[in-house]
């Protein structure tokens, strides 16, 4: 409930340090409101751009578009995603990949970009019923397709082990290339 707000003034305090780049990690991150990540991509993007579509089948039933924050925009970015990436978090990086102000690292995200609906049945039970998809500013399809890093980097239990991070090692080379 609080992402939007703690993002948003990390963002501000970023921005006020003379920041250069920025890594986002939602790696493990299982996702949370649509209008979270709304909000969030919206840090990067001008007011109007294509966040997310909601399509059933080809039909497009709603498009969300950035409220136009864009505290963060210009600054070189890269979004951190895994398997365990999944819902709003693909969608954040869904758009920011698709507006072209972020190079995504990692893994293949999980593929949760379905819409569903709760009906509430007899005796207290409910049936979820997935009623559309979630697609990237591009048209490409979240669900079960998951988002395809730019540049993909493993993360091996040896490198967890060991400490290391090969992703986020990557992510910063690829910033600093950024801003040198």
């Amino acid at each position: 409930n609080d992402t939007v707000e703690s993002v948003s003034a990390a963002a501000k305090s970023f921005k006020n340090q003379g920041l250069k780049g920025i890594v986002l990690d939602v790696r493990g991150n299982p996702g949370g409101y649509l209008s979270g990540a709304v909000d969030i991509a919206s840090l990067w993007l001008e007011k109007g751009k294509t966040i997310v579509s909601e399509r059933r089948g080809q039909q497009v039933l709603s498009t969300d578009y950035s409220t136009g924050t864009a505290t963060l925009k210009g600054l070189p970015t890269a979004v951190l995603i895994d398997e365990g990436s999944a819902s709003a978090s693909e969608i954040t990086a869904g758009a920011l990949h698709d507006n072209e102000v972020a190079t995504v690292v990692g893994e293949k995200s999980f593929g949760k970009g379905s819409v569903q609906q709760v009906e509430r049945l007899l005796g207290g039970a409910a049936l979820k019923v997935t009623i559309a998809r979630w697609y990237t500013p591009k048209g490409v399809n979240i669900d079960q397709q998951g988002i395809t890093p730019d540049v993909q980097v493993g993360l091996s239990d040896d490198d967890k082990k060991a400490g290391r991070d090969p992703q986020k090692d990557k992510a910063f080379e690829l910033l600093r290339s950024k801003i040198q």
